[in-house]
């Protein structure tokens, strides 16, 4: 490093924003716009687990980015929430 250059800072995402969902048998992963991917138990969301999986293909993404929807299952989540880990089960 020389005298007139500045330390490369890492990059820090401030804000989650879903891009898109898939799934396999066990987990659901959402790919954020910063390229970051998150995958959750998919027995967390029994309305997810119990659809087919063309049903979960039908969703819609919210708010620019801050909650997902499935219309035909009335299922919402929040990128939010998932981020921190909230499951059905918690209360």
């Amino acid at each position: 490093m020389t005298m007139n250059s500045k330390p490369r800072r890492a990059y820090v995402p401030t804000t989650a924003l879903a891009k898109a969902v898939e799934f396999d048998e066990e987990m659901m992963r959402v790919t954020f716009t910063d390229g970051r991917v998150l995958g959750v138990p998919l027995v967390w969301f029994p309305l997810l687990c119990d659809a087919s999986p063309d049903q979960r293909k039908r969703y819609e993404i919210g708010g620019c980015g801050v909650s997902l929807h499935w219309p035909e299952l009335a299922e919402d989540l929040s990128v939010a929430g998932l981020m921190a880990g909230v499951d059905g089960n918690a209360a």
